[in-house]
């Protein structure tokens, strides 16, 4: 015959029922000691007495697994703040070329501003702006419209940004075969606003760098503002639609 568990009388102040709920409770804990073991979660949210021995206590574990939280949450925190660095240095980048685009009074201005600031600025190793026209432009490079669509009209197609990994004569068009076999990833947008103006590529030697499933939200919002601002600095370039 095995030995049952104590039942502990019931105190004074207590009620019947809550005594021997917590009857049941401690009699199922002494005869499970590693309920706690298999239930860690729970050991954050109780209050137990903290007696020194040999064994690590209830209280003991309970602060290792706090202190185990805590620094998950520091860590998760200092993701969070790194992350919100990267924006703000962003965003002040975008920033300054917008404003520099919005006062740019020519064509060399615009293609200057942009050039200069997604290399030195934004430390972007490949940049490629290419322009429509039909007829020849005193800065940068262009390209008519039927040469454009003849090579990268899949990019131009799509309507929106588009990153990763391009198939070897959209690389060639874009950024020359010298540059081509450089580059691991890219990421490319239409210039457009009430017609198609050209068309502004970046790309990196890292393969992972532009994945086909980053975010260019930067790049659109600059090619969108180029759309709007190439007609007023240059007339002669054509709107295609």
């Amino acid at each position: 015959m095995t030995d049952q568990p104590k039942v502990p009388a019931p105190q004074p102040d207590e009620c019947p029922s809550e005594s021997l709920e917590a009857a049941a409770i401690a009699a199922y804990l002494e005869a499970h000691p590693d309920f706690f073991v298999e239930h860690e979660d729970l050991l954050p949210a109780l209050r137990i007495p903290h007696q020194r021995g040999d064994t690590i206590s209830l209280v003991e574990r309970q602060m290792k697994i706090l202190r185990e939280r805590n620094i998950e949450m520091r860590h998760r925190l200092s993701q969070l703040m790194d992350v919100a660095r990267d924006n703000d240095r962003l965003f002040d980048k975008t920033r300054r070329l917008i404003l520099a685009l919005m006062d740019a009074n020519s064509l060399d201005d615009l293609v200057i501003s942009v050039e200069d600031s997604l290399r030195q600025d934004f430390q972007v190793p490949f940049v490629s702006l290419i322009l429509f026209s039909d007829e020849p432009l005193p800065v940068g490079r262009w390209v008519s419209d039927a040469e454009a669509h003849k090579a990268i009209g899949g990019l131009l197609s799509e309507g929106k940004s588009v990153s990763g990994t391009l198939r070897e004569h959209e690389l060639d068009f874009l950024f020359g075969e010298e540059q081509r076999l450089q580059i691991g990833s890219t990421a490319v947008v239409a210039i457009s606003h009430q017609g198609l103006h050209g068309v502004l590529a970046i790309a990196s030697r890292d393969p992972q760098h532009y994945k086909s499933s980053v975010g260019t939200l930067f790049l659109s919002y600059i090619a969108e503002v180029m759309g709007r601002v190439l007609p007023r600095v240059n007339t002669t370039l054509r709107s295609v639609r």
